[in-house]
């Protein structure tokens, strides 16, 4: 792979750029290194959909729980989380800060579950209405692999019409081009933001940003859209929310799975049959799910985790695992007996 640099403004040989080949059967999907494919292979169900535990959250922990201040505290909740969610996952999204490889080194991801490591430094530079993005320093998308990642996540603030907007597609790019190199899968997170700092996005809004968002970001080699539901949590009609899911789906050019944004369980559960049904290929799903567990400590914090938590989880894993969009549907790859030869 080495010297190898595709142009981020076409698509993408990558059969022929690394040895690996699109099946004739499938000429209309696309090819995808046999790197990235493991990786999306590692963090998926067997029918090729995705249920991602999200657990990278951390200024808002801190926040929410002052003991988090701690990272001893933080990492113990997050391990916590993990050893007892996990395994109801196909994979687990940490950060590398306080619980990516302490994970690893406590045993407490299960053999058959794939771990997403966030790139990103958590919050936003520049302006509320031109927002920055930035990786942690010291770390990156080769560290990511050498760690045993199967994925990398990354977060940018994006709005279309910011002024920063080309400043994100180009950091996005740079990033995509690096896990070219390193031929690990991106799992790329944009959230939204309104441009009048004295009102958030109406829902219509919303629509706009989060559809255009996937229809620009996504042919900068993105693997996986980790996208927020196109419309207002308290949109009812659903009619609407499935023709809003169903613009994300001809937008994307990668398939895409609903992030939960911090509703509540009830509303994501809703959320996720709409979006399962419109083409979304699964879910990443954080408070949702755990956030009452934020709060606890101890036993109870662990019953809450092994009870409520674990069914909340089991039951979204299996509406997608059900009807969501697999993965295999965009991606086809193949090995000639030679490939090595010029990976």
């Amino acid at each position: 792979m080495r010297g190898y640099k595709p142009a981020l403004d076409s698509p993408l040989p990558l059969g022929e750029g690394l040895g690996v080949r699109a099946k004739p059967e499938t000429r209309n999907m696309k090819p995808i290194t046999i790197g990235k494919l493991r990786g999306l292979q590692q963090i998926s169900s067997k029918r090729g959909t995705f249920t991602a535990l999200a657990l990278d959250h951390r200024q808002n922990l801190r926040k929410a729980n002052p003991l988090f201040n701690d990272d001893s505290e933080l990492s113990r909740f997050k391990l916590d989380v993990t050893s007892a969610l996990a395994s109801e996952a196909t994979a687990v999204l940490l950060d590398p800060e306080v619980s990516a490889a302490q994970a690893i080194a406590q045993g407490v991801i299960p053999n058959h579950v794939g771990l997403v490591v966030a790139l990103e430094a958590t919050g936003y530079t520049g302006g509320a209405t031109a927002r920055r993005a930035q990786i942690i320093p010291g770390w990156g998308v080769e560290k990511a692999k050498r760690m045993g990642a199967s994925a990398i996540k990354l977060l940018v603030y994006y709005h279309p019409d910011s002024p920063t907007a080309k400043e994100i597609e180009d950091f996005t790019a740079k990033v995509a081009e690096d896990c070219i190199k390193h031929d690990l899968a991106l799992m790329l997170e944009p959230l939204s933001y309104s441009l009048d700092e004295t009102k958030n996005l109406s829902s219509e809004e919303k629509r706009y940003v989060v559809v255009e968002t996937a229809r620009r970001l996504t042919p900068l080699h993105v693997d996986i859209l980790k996208a927020e539901f196109p419309l207002d949590a308290t949109e009812t009609n659903e009619a609407k929310r499935a023709d809003a899911c169903n613009e994300i789906s001809a937008a994307s050019t990668a398939p895409w799975i609903l992030l939960s944004a911090a509703v509540d369980y009830d509303t994501f559960a809703k959320q996720v049959i709409v979006a399962r049904r419109s083409g979304a290929s699964g879910i990443a799903v954080g408070r949702a799910v755990w956030k009452e567990a934020v709060t606890m400590n101890g036993e109870e914090r662990m019953n809450f985790l092994r009870t409520t938590a674990h069914q909340r989880i089991s039951r979204l894993t299996s509406l997608c695992s059900a009807l969501a969009k697999p993965f295999h549907d965009f991606y086809s790859a193949d090995a000639p007996f030679d490939w090595y030869k010029t990976y």
